[in-house]
């Protein structure tokens, strides 16, 4: 009965050591929409507004700095400057960057590693407020030096010399949701 007892416990750490591996690799290799938004890391971010007195605001918001991150960065200027509802288009570069592919299965991003220096061909998004703070959903496609390209969600993105964001600030304000079925916030335009 012992023997049976310490089998039994034997399996039992064995079966915890192996979900812990696999939330290590899983952890790794995924990242949950909750936890993938860098924040602080553009210290040299400048912006300009484009069009003083117009209800719709243009603004360029440029990346200088080699090795700032372009997700914090916009994030950051959202909430500086009160943005509840925008959409931006980008050129640029960067030396390396993480974007993402939503695994619907998992309910996570699976990272996509971009390694060394590649030029973003383009980067969209949006800015919509979810709990009264604003949320940036931006996508990329980045080209390599032979000139293959890869793209998905940006998690993050190391700004080198520089990535020129074209935003545009709309006079209403966009709404955001959790979705239960993703656990993803998605824009509702019912929301008001």
């Amino acid at each position: 009965m012992i023997r049976i007892q310490r089998l039994g416990c034997a399996l039992v750490l064995i079966g915890i050591a192996g979900l812990v591996a696999y939330s290590q690799e899983k952890g790794s290799e995924y990242v949950s929409p909750s936890e993938a938004a860098p924040r602080g890391k553009a210290p040299k971010l400048q912006v300009q507004l484009l069009n003083p007195g117009d209800p719709t605001k243009q603004y360029a918001v440029i990346f200088y700095y080699q090795g700032d991150e372009a997700f914090s960065g916009l994030l950051e200027f959202a909430e500086k400057y009160h943005v509840t509802s925008a959409h931006f288009a980008a050129i640029g570069a960067l030396d390396g960057a993480t974007l993402g592919w939503f695994d619907p299965q998992r309910k996570m991003y699976k990272k996509i590693p971009i390694q060394g220096q590649h030029e973003v061909i383009g980067m969209s998004g949006d800015i919509a407020l979810y709990k009264e703070k604003p949320v940036v959903h931006t996508h990329m496609i980045v080209g390599s030096p032979v000139g293959t390209t890869q793209g998905g969600h940006v998690l993050e993105a190391y700004v080198s010399p520089t990535l020129e964001v074209m935003v545009t600030v709309d006079p209403v304000t966009m709404q955001k949701r959790f979705d239960q079925a993703t656990e993803l916030t998605l824009i509702d335009p019912a929301l008001k």
